[in-house]
């Protein structure tokens, strides 16, 4: 029988996973690249060898890896926004709806503060340890260009009626399309905050690059 062989994008969607965690497979001899033509293959009988032979702990890691690369469709090392100025709530609310704006994931950056204010007026979304998921009450697909989410560092502590009754200095903006994405991203953040040692890199990381690796690869790295 002839070989099936896959692009490098088709074993990543065939695993679930993007591009560069089959790129770092094949650096680290998981799987052997062809080369075919003008492009890399790999055979696919290599692959399917490779998911039956996982152990427990390599299965984790496989889903840990897919749960990371689906967060990633929506954070972008652009969409970091650190050290913004706001002495409360509102003035927060506002820099993160402009910054939305700027990046083109939205056209209204004053419809967006009406509606996420809306929302926090409801109940906060502050979520305790100094973080707040601002979104809208409701989705707004038409109103949001691309599903995203917009992660902010205010220099001040800023009151946000917590339960824990913490100021909070880290925002993430959900800006999403379903409810799938949405619980989806809320289950990843808040799995990520309960790393104390993720949290204070959070607070004190100086570039976007480290923002960035700490809340997607340190995540892969130390399982």
């Amino acid at each position: 029988m002839e070989k099936e062989f896959l692009t490098l994008r088709q074993a990543a969607n065939f695993l679930k996973v993007n591009d560069s965690v089959i790129r770092e497979m094949i650096k680290s001899k998981v799987f052997k690249a062809i080369k075919r033509g003008n492009t890399y293959q790999i055979d696919k009988a290599e692959v399917d060898e490779w998911l039956a032979n996982l152990n427990d702990r390599e299965i984790e890691k496989l889903a840990l890896k897919r749960s990371v690369c689906r967060f990633s469709d929506y954070f972008k090392p652009k969409y970091i926004h650190l050290e913004f100025d706001a002495d409360n709530k509102y003035e927060a609310i506002a820099e993160m709806s402009k910054c939305a704006k700027n990046l083109k994931i939205v056209r209204d950056h004053r419809w967006l503060y009406q509606v996420v204010v809306a929302r926090e007026e409801l109940v906060s979304t502050a979520i305790g340890k100094g973080v707040a998921l601002l979104h809208p009450r409701h989705l707004h697909p038409s109103k949001i260009k691309k599903p995203s989410i917009i992660f902010g560092r205010s220099k001040n502590d800023i009151e946000f009626d917590a339960l824990d009754n913490q100021p909070v200095k880290l925002f993430f903006m959900l800006l999403l399309h379903n409810d799938i994405q949405h619980l989806f991203s809320i289950s990843y953040i808040s799995k990520l905050i309960m790393n104390d040692e993720i949290l204070n890199i959070l607070r004190t990381a100086k570039t976007n690059t480290e923002i960035e690796t700490i809340i997607t690869k340190k995540v892969i790295n130390e399982k």
